[in-house]
């Protein structure tokens, strides 16, 4: 018994050292990609910061670096920024919750009954193609200036991407799937969980990574055409006063949330869309 489980002992020894090998080597992997994706951000703000440092560059239309990140701590340190941004982050859930969740529901009802999508698609795909900045003073008009005009922007914005791209993946459902479910006798509610959904999965989280941008952009538009709060007001308070680094700050906060929230949704395609062998996210 000793003998064997010495064996054993042994045996597990390289297979760890294997296992902390292929960690090692993936580490590097994505370091090396990181690095490569940052050399040129890395080398633009080194430039960037010298031609400023030189005078080749006028730091009161573009400012520089040093001077972006001192704002940036500033409007930290007094927290303002932080109320600005918990507050833009909050219009853009409520207005993308709206909008995208009526979306979704429709894309479902238009995709799955030929009926629906005739009495409402071609209206809806007319009304897609008017721009948020066409609607947004018509909006400001009826709702004011208030939460709801910036939640009807937003949600207006939501709503198309996850319901084209639902109505789009149930459409897309291989036909011998519905075949199986009849002849396994599933109800449409079933058929719709067990089978529909499932298939039309990554086209409608596809839909839900649009919805989330245009969500974000919807908000940028909501915000600065009229605001009291929020990182759009922070930043046409900044051009009133000609505070330009100011402005820089509101732009790389909305760049930043955007991709942290794209990421989310990556990584949420990833565990969602593992089982599917076609899959290469």
């Amino acid at each position: 018994m000793s003998h064997s489980a010495d064996v054993l002992h042994h045996s597990s020894v390289p297979a760890k050292g294997a296992a902390k090998v292929r960690q090692w080597a993936a580490f590097r992997q994505k370091f090396s990609d990181f690095a490569a994706g940052a050399l040129v951000p890395a080398l633009l703000l080194i430039v960037w910061q010298l031609a400023g440092n030189l005078g080749l560059i006028s730091t009161f239309f573009l400012p520089t670096p040093l001077m972006i990140a001192e704002a940036f701590k500033n409007l930290t340190v007094t927290g303002e920024l932080s109320g600005h941004l918990g507050i833009s982050v909050s219009r853009a859930a409520s207005g993308f919750a709206a909008g995208g969740t009526l979306g979704l529901l429709l894309g479902i009802a238009a995709g799955y009954f030929r009926r629906v999508e005739q009495v409402f698609d071609p209206t809806l795909q007319m009304i897609r193609l008017v721009p948020h900045l066409a609607i947004a003073p018509l909006v400001i008009l009826w709702f004011g200036f208030g939460e709801t005009s910036k939640m009807v922007i937003i949600a207006s914005g939501a709503f198309f991407p996850l319901y084209i791209n639902t109505f789009l993946g149930i459409r897309s459902v291989d036909n011998k799937l519905f075949e199986v479910s009849q002849v396994l006798q599933f109800s449409r509610y079933k058929q719709m969980v067990r089978v529909i959904l499932p298939s039309s999965l990554p086209q409608i989280l596809i839909g839900l990574r649009l919805s989330l941008a245009v969500s974000w952009l919807g908000l940028v538009v909501a915000e600065l055409i009229g605001s009291q709060s929020g990182i759009g007001f922070l930043i046409n308070f900044a051009k009133q006063n000609s505070t330009t680094e100011v402005i820089f700050v509101g732009v790389l906060l909305f760049a930043v949330v955007g991709k942290i929230v794209d990421s989310f949704v990556r990584i949420l395609e990833h565990r969602l869309l593992q089982w599917r062998d076609s899959y290469e996210g």
